[in-house]
């Protein structure tokens, strides 16, 4: 094969992988619009109806407010732990370093499911029951990766000889981590917050496992309806967080640069 037909075959393959995980996201925000009461595809009009129907949605504020709170708490939490252990997996001289790197990042690697039944059946040997505090710490356990990966990438590329230079300057040691590393370090903070932000919102097969009737995050909500009453308000809702989703990644461009956040 010469290098013309190597290259077309090469887009050919993009164009239909782009089709492949693109489709469904189409046909979730084409039903979000269709007339009909049922899903169903195609439709001759658009409206608007189900997008008027979110609000009559009983639990879905209370579903929202849950999963922001969650989300932003994991988030923030993630952050602060996920630098410390970046900064022991990179500066640290100790036996397994790469087994512990390996393990901070091994909830991307393993089933949902399978986690949610791990830290369900931890949790119940604590004792410890509430849904609340549960979401919470087995979120951190969903975000932690994400931040500890993008954290430990640009640790590796980042020189700490500025740390020293800085403190020759005058600097103590925690002005020049706040002057000279974290600014360096600023897009590898806001990749890692923005991807594991969106899996915290995301996430359903560990929350399945622990939410209870009064804490039920949007996609375990978005279940019940889905079960309850099928109708393309359930569409409309997720066209919506397919948009807060867009909406994460154009700010993550503006900041950082998709290329950046793709680790090019």
């Amino acid at each position: 094969m010469n290098l013309l037909g190597a290259r077309a075959l090469a887009w050919t393959m993009l164009a239909l992988c782009l089709v492949y995980l693109l489709l469904p996201l189409a046909v979730t925000l084409l039903v979000s619009f269709s007339p009909s009461a049922v899903f169903e595809l195609p439709h001759d009009r658009l409206v608007l109806r189900w997008y008027e129907r979110i609000g009559q949605l009983d639990g879905l504020a209370d579903s929202v407010v849950l999963t922001l709170e969650v989300a932003v708490v994991a988030t923030a939490v993630s952050l602060g732990l996920g630098t410390l252990a970046a900064i022991a997996v990179v500066r640290g001289r100790f036996p397994g370093r790469g087994a512990v790197a390996t393990f901070l990042v091994s909830p991307l690697m393993l089933p949902g499911l399978v986690i949610g039944i791990a830290i369900l059946q931890w949790f119940r040997f604590l004792g410890l029951r509430e849904a609340l505090p549960s979401l919470l710490l087995a979120h951190v356990v969903v975000v932690l990766p994400f931040v500890v990966r993008t954290l430990v990438a640009g640790l590796a590329r980042f020189d700490f000889a500025l740390i020293d230079a800085a403190r020759t300057l005058g600097l103590s040691y925690g002005q020049a981590v706040r002057r000279v590393m974290v600014p360096v370090l600023a897009p590898s903070f806001i990749t890692g917050g923005l991807f594991g932000f969106l899996a915290s919102v995301d996430n359903y097969p560990v929350s399945i496992f622990l939410t209870d009737v009064y804490h039920r995050t949007l996609p375990i909500q978005l279940l019940q309806w889905l079960g309850e009453s099928p109708d393309p308000t359930v569409a409309a809702v997720s066209s919506l967080i397919i948009g807060l989703t867009i909406v994460v990644l154009v700010i993550g461009d503006r900041l950082v640069g998709l290329n950046r956040m793709a680790g090019l």
